[in-house]
C-alpha cells in the first residue's frame, strides 16, 4: 500500500477553524503539488479529505472526486486515521489530505515506530510505501516534497 500524506495548503486565519479557506498562496501551493502528483499516481488511487474547507479545497486541485471523512478532521488521533484509511490492509494507493499535528505524528509512527511530532510544512506531501519483504513489514519513504521544492 502506498500512502500519501498531504498537509492542506496555506489557509487564512479565522476563529471558525473548519471554515478557513485557502489563501491565494495556498491555492498556488495546492495546484503545484496536485500537478506533480497527477502524473505519478496510479489511475485507481483513492483521495480522502477531512471536512475542513481548506482540506477539501486542497484535495479538489487533484480531483473533483474525493471522499470527505470526519475521522480525518484536525482533532483526529493517529489511530482514528489509521482505521479510516485501513492501513496497511487496503492495498491501494491512498492520498490523505489532512492536518498537523496528526500528519506529523502518523509519519513518525509509521517510519520509526514512535509517535513523535514531526514537522510537516503546509502543502507538503510525505509519500510512504508499505511492503512485506522476507516476512518483515517495512515502510519506505518514497518522496517528501514541499511546494517550494517544485518552483
Amino acid at each position: 500500500m502506498d500512502l500519501i500524506l498531504w498537509r492542506h495548503a496555506e489557509a487564512e486565519d479565522g476563529s471558525d477553524d473548519m471554515a478557513r479557506a485557502l489563501t491565494r498562496r495556498g491555492q498556488q501551493q495546492a495546484s503545484k503539488m496536485a500537478s506533480w502528483l497527477r502524473v505519478r499516481l496510479p489511475r485507481d488511487y483513492v483521495l480522502l479529505a477531512s471536512e475542513a474547507k481548506r482540506s477539501c479545497q486542497t484535495a479538489a486541485f487533484l480531483s473533483k472526486s474525493f471522499h470527505v471523512m470526519p475521522s480525518l478532521n484536525p482533532d483526529a488521533s493517529v489511530d482514528e486515521v489509521l482505521n479510516a484509511i485501513e492501513w496497511p490492509a487496503s492495498g491501494k494507493t491512498v492520498v490523505v489530505v489532512g492536518h498537523q499535528p496528526w500528519i506529523g505524528f502518523l509519519a513518525s509512527r509509521l517510519m520509526s515506530g514512535q509517535t513523535d511530532l514531526w514537522s510537516v510544512k503546509k502543502g507538503a506531501i510525505w509519500w510512504l510505501s508499505h511492503r512485506v519483504r522476507h516476512d518483515i513489514e517495512q515502510v519506505r519513504l518514497k518522496a517528501m516534497l514541499t511546494p517550494s521544492m517544485l518552483d
